[in-house]
């Protein structure tokens, strides 16, 4: 009696500090968990996928030509975003592309309120001051209550509905949203234009994805609208704002505070004009972590896998095309 090859599920990029998630739905079924860490170079990704029954991936990039060669069956993203896969590509093979889209909903909201926290009060700025050995609020940084105000957001997925129930407990009275695929419009806010988002919003939180139509949305003819009293956050995609336009802004003091997570590109580069402001807080692309985040992670995509590999339709793919069972 001949041996049956296990299947070979390829991680394409490593970080975790274990994959013992993978393994345990996995390994019941005759899959073998090989990690083949890419580190974004293409050619690697495309020796790994060659190899591939099933494909997991973070960061590295999945192109068409990669996807021409590979015998995957499946290929998942360990995330929401899936800007680094070829779908359209993927879906002319029939390989369904998928992704996790409850991940990380809790800690990039909480990340998100705490930038809108940190910015509003002035957070930072006062741990400075005190470390450097001052002491008293100096009253031309102007601190405005949030009770009240108006929250504008841009794009309303998991994470911006999860911001505009937590932002509820911070008072602000009325919320605006801009959402152009969203099929109906979730009770207590208004539907807006960006130009009126940008016009009555004293705080904007961005939620949209990285696409073609939302590049640098957030830029110049945008920011010229804004209260010199608002604060803008970004949690979602570094492209969606023209970060010139936006260090401009807050420096002549058009824009009275921002907190940051993502940039265009990462890291943020060190000679960006917002390193050297003090209305700005920045944080490493950290909204996504927490610990309990990654174990949940590891196990959905792992999950996704598994039910491809049973015959099973995938429950969160991203692409389209023809696919049989």
């Amino acid at each position: 009696m001949t041996q049956q090859t296990p299947r070979r599920v390829v991680v394409l990029d490593d970080g975790y500090a274990h994959y013992e998630a993978e393994k345990a739905v996995l390994t019941p079924l005759g899959a073998e968990l090989v990690l083949r860490p890419c580190r974004g170079d293409a050619e690697a990704v495309r020796a790994a996928m060659a190899e591939a029954d099933a494909v997991l991936v973070r960061e590295s990039p999945v192109d068409a030509q990669a996807i021409a060669t590979t015998r995957a069956r499946v290929i998942v993203r360990y995330g929401v975003g899936h800007e680094n896969i070829d779908g359209a590509a993927a879906a002319a093979r029939g390989i369904p592309v998928c992704n996790v889209p409850g991940f990380g909903t809790d800690e990039v909201s909480d990340h998100a309120i705490g930038l809108m926290l940190a910015a509003a009060r002035r957070i930072v700025e006062a741990d400075r001051r005190v470390r450097a050995g001052a002491w008293g609020v100096p009253m031309d940084r102007k601190v405005y209550r949030l009770r009240g105000g108006t929250l504008g957001l841009i794009g309303y997925g998991r994470i911006g509905a999860a911001v505009h129930r937590k932002a509820l407990a911070l008072g602000l009275a009325r919320v605006l949203v801009h959402d152009p695929f969203l099929k109906s419009l979730p009770e207590g806010t208004e539907p807006a234009s960006l130009d009126r988002i940008a016009r009555e919003s004293d705080v904007i939180s961005l939620h949209a994805p990285a696409t073609n139509a939302t590049h640098h949305i957030v830029g110049r003819a945008f920011l010229a609208q804004v209260k010199p009293s608002a604060i803008l956050v970004n949690t979602a995609r570094g492209a969606l704002v023209d970060e010139a336009a936006l260090a401009a802004a807050l420096a002549e003091g058009r824009l009275r505070a921002a907190g940051l997570d993502v940039y265009a590109p990462e890291p943020l580069r060190a000679d960006s004009p917002l390193r050297a402001l003090e209305n700005v807080v920045l944080t490493d692309h950290a909204a996504w972590y927490s610990e309990e985040a990654i174990a949940d992670l590891q196990r959905q995509a792992a999950e996704e896998v598994a039910r491809v590999l049973r015959g099973e339709k995938p429950l969160n793919q991203v692409n389209k095309g023809p696919f049989p069972a």
